[in-house]
């Protein structure tokens, strides 16, 4: 069923990015922003890992410079019976994680520094336990063909917005004038961020459930959880961005100032997810 639900939402995304073409220029607008999805598509399968690590500034670490958090990665990679991903750190001291990579031959854990400080060492094996989930139900490659097709969305929105301020754009050109720059600077991004909630949610369930499994503690997991969750509220990742921070254990914008897009999270509420994993530990 979330197998479902997640290629109907990303239809949908695409069907939105292809509106936004259509909006600013017609017939061949749209026609254009299809042909983009769909190498965008392509490219997000072959280099999701290298664009989203790139953005975070994430090094590589390996057994000799970090060898609790590589051994740590090791041992729950052979729990969840999928090989063992590289392992990347990302500057930061807010604690967070994420998981990138097409498939689990080419799996990718990245975590902050911030988060092997917060948390105890079974805490942060049910942080490394969600992301590993997420690679072996192959979350990885949605989440980044999901934060590339919204990034897109977002920057066309905001270059509208210039233009409609400077006089960039004349009521002869082919489009849907105020009506269609209505939709590409408001509307368009509002129901991109929605439908990427829609996603995320769904898989963000799952990965805690599985993630529960292969560390064996679903309680460390849901203890973490409440960790990282306070520590968001105080202190926002600088490289953070709302078209990535669905890829992320807990929204790492939680303290990001108010705004239209802060309103929807991409991430089901934490005491919801912490309910599931208590009833999980119980059974």
């Amino acid at each position: 069923m979330n197998t479902l639900k997640t290629t109907v939402l990303m239809a949908a995304l695409m069907g939105v990015l292809v509106a936004v073409g259509g909006a600013v220029g017609g017939q061949s607008g749209a026609s254009i922003m299809l042909i983009i999805s769909l190498v965008m598509n392509l490219g997000s399968f072959w280099f999701s890992d290298k664009i989203v690590l790139k953005m975070y500034d994430a090094r590589p670490v390996d057994e000799a410079n970090a060898p609790d958090l590589y051994q740590m990665v090791r041992k729950l990679s052979r729990n969840a019976n999928i090989p063992m991903p590289r392992v990347y750190v990302i500057n930061s001291n807010v604690p967070n994680a994420f998981a990138t990579g097409r498939n689990p031959e080419n799996g990718v854990v990245a975590v902050t520094t911030g988060i092997m400080q917060a948390l105890k060492y079974e805490e942060l094996e049910g942080v490394i336990a969600h992301e590993l989930a997420h690679i072996k139900n192959r979350d990885t490659l949605i989440s980044t063909v999901v934060a590339s097709i919204a990034g897109v969305i977002s920057w066309i929105g905001t270059m509208a917005q210039w233009a409609a301020i400077f006089g960039g754009r004349s009521d002869e050109e082919e489009g849907g004038g105020i009506g269609g720059l209505i939709f590409t600077i408001i509307i368009a991004p509002l129901a991109a961020t929605i439908i990427q909630m829609g996603i995320s949610r769904s898989r963000e369930y799952q990965a805690d459930e599985s993630g529960g499994n292969i560390c064996g503690n679903p309680l460390a997991l849901a203890s973490a959880l409440t960790k990282i969750e306070h520590y968001a509220k105080f202190g926002t990742m600088e490289q953070a961005t709302p078209a990535t921070s669905h890829m992320f254990i807990i929204n790492p914008l939680s303290g990001a100032g108010k705004s239209i897009m802060n309103l929807f999270s991409t991430h089901p509420a934490t005491a919801d997810r912490i309910a599931k994993l208590q009833a999980q530990a119980r059974r």
